[in-house]
């Protein structure tokens, strides 16, 4: 009997299905999907065991039926994905497929990532497992046709790494090889075509992350900003999400930080590490605060320099109060967030 896996097969997020016409559904908001988010699949799964992660190989259950960013990825076989993308509607403008931890990853991404340039016509993004990676397999993306790399890093210090997806977890990853990895996509990518995945919410002081994210800004890579949101059954399930008004602050210095408003040494913070002073007076301060633009979702951009990659309430349950806005926040949305934003625990 075939067993359903990749290349030929592949998880597909329930957003993406929805955007797709493969299953049922509809949004707050009308917001929508714009990214094919693929994950590559195996039955054996995933052998990390990140400890905040949905597909981490000791969370309790069968691989197939683990969520992933709080939702269900059903498995589809390429051919009804190739379809399905040609017949997408207008406001998808990016493909993106996840690799997992699995020996066998790389050869079925670069085949899954050929096939989708052959056939459909949307850009191709690969967020990689630089564990099982070198070089030569991001010279291979390149050559297939992906145009941009994203690579999880995920927490703010090397520590906070090792704790939660290294030894700390009996996890394979090392900080110093993503960072080797990345370093080494943005030599063969370009920038602004790597981005870093940060995710706040993991005991980082908010200076810790800015510090992070400047370094990030001044490398050349994007910076895609999560928040923690525990999954059901994870090690971590029971942690609560960071702050809202602290995740604000984040979203507010990445944004400021990737305009070339101010930067690191410009902004102040307290003894615990709260961002006191963003480097801005307080007319500018305002305006870019009341614009939104800081606390829409980052990720990928498509053709039209747009993010596409808006993963909808992947932070969170959908509601006027959200940790990534995946459309431009409302007034009543903007007013909530100004009300908040400069709170201190």
């Amino acid at each position: 009997m075939n067993k359903q896996q990749s290349p030929d097969y592949a998880k597909m997020s329930q957003a993406t299905a929805i955007s797709l016409g493969l299953m049922r559904g509809r949004m707050y908001r009308g917001a929508v999907n714009k990214c094919v988010n693929l994950l590559v699949h195996y039955p054996e799964g995933c052998s990390a065991n990140c400890a905040y992660c949905g597909l981490a190989k000791k969370r309790p259950g069968k691989y197939r039926d683990k969520s992933f960013i709080h939702v269900a990825w059903p498995v589809f076989p390429m051919e009804d994905i190739t379809s399905a993308i040609n017949n997408a509607p207008t406001y998808v403008k990016r493909t993106c497929i996840s690799m997992i931890t699995n020996g066998k990853c790389q050869g079925a991404t670069v085949e899954m990532a050929g096939r989708l340039k052959e056939e459909t016509i949307l850009p191709i993004s690969i967020l990689i497992s630089p564990t099982i990676m070198n070089e030569s397999d991001l010279i291979d993306m390149k050559k297939i046709g992906a145009d941009k790399i994203g690579v999880a890093i995920d927490l703010a210090t090397p520590e906070l790494f090792d704790k939660y997806r290294g030894k700390g977890v009996s996890g394979p990853h090392s900080w110093e090889h993503y960072w080797k990895i990345m370093e080494k996509a943005l030599g063969i990518f370009g920038r602004p075509n790597v981005g870093a995945h940060l995710m706040v919410g993991m005991g980082e002081t908010e200076e810790q992350m800015v510090s992070l994210m400047d370094r990030l800004f001044r490398m050349g890579v994007e910076n895609h900003l999560f928040s923690f949101f525990a999954e059901q059954g994870s090690k971590l399930a029971e942690r609560p999400q960071p702050p809202w008004f602290t995740y604000l602050r984040i979203q507010l210095a990445r944004y400021i930080i990737e305009e070339k408003l101010a930067g690191l040494r410009d902004m102040h913070f307290d003894r615990k590490g709260h961002i006191i002073d963003f480097g801005l007076s307080s007319d500018l301060l305002e305006s870019v605060i009341s614009c939104g633009k800081p606390f829409i979702t980052t990720g990928c951009s498509g053709p039209d320099g747009q993010v596409a990659c808006n993963r909808p309430f992947g932070n969170c349950l959908p509601d006027v109060k959200q940790w990534n806005y995946p459309y431009a926040p409302n007034q009543e949305e903007i007013r909530l967030i100004q009300q908040n934003i400069f709170e201190i625990e």
